[in-house]
């Protein structure tokens, strides 16, 4: 059993998503300090000074020891902005990348193939042969 779960572990696949997730746990820091430290500021300037974690609606308020029953939808909106911001980065990061191997295949697809002085040769013969033919 060690030696198959080795194998799985060591597979390429398995390697790249790893990366991928840890890559992607710090860029999902980056976006939400970026959402918080910087978008929301900006947006609450823009709306009167209004923090949006802080909005709600109070269903029923608190009665004494009982805390108040509260609708948090300012950090939902927080949220979507958040869910907004990655889903647009990762779109411009993978639309890079694709450009990247289009360009890549383009330089390949360039490439002459160098001919070989036979393949010349014969292929001059043929030319040949095939103007006497006419």
């Amino acid at each position: 059993m060690f030696k198959e779960f080795k194998e799985f572990a060591v597979k390429g696949n398995v390697i790249d998503l790893a990366v991928g997730v840890v890559i992607g746990g710090a860029f999902g820091k980056i976006v939400t300090s970026l959402v918080n430290d910087i978008i929301m500021p900006i947006i609450g300037a823009l709306t009167g000074g209004v923090d949006f974690k802080y909005l709600k609606f109070v269903i029923k308020g608190s009665n004494g020891s009982k805390e108040a029953l509260t609708v948090n939808y300012g950090n939902f909106i927080q949220n979507i902005i958040d869910f907004l911001i990655v889903s647009f980065s990762i779109f411009l990061f993978v639309r890079l990348i694709n450009k990247f191997k289009k360009e890549k295949k383009a330089e390949v697809v360039k490439v002459e193939v160098k001919q070989s002085e036979e393949v010349l040769l014969l292929q001059e013969i043929r030319d040949l042969l095939k103007s006497k033919e006419v």
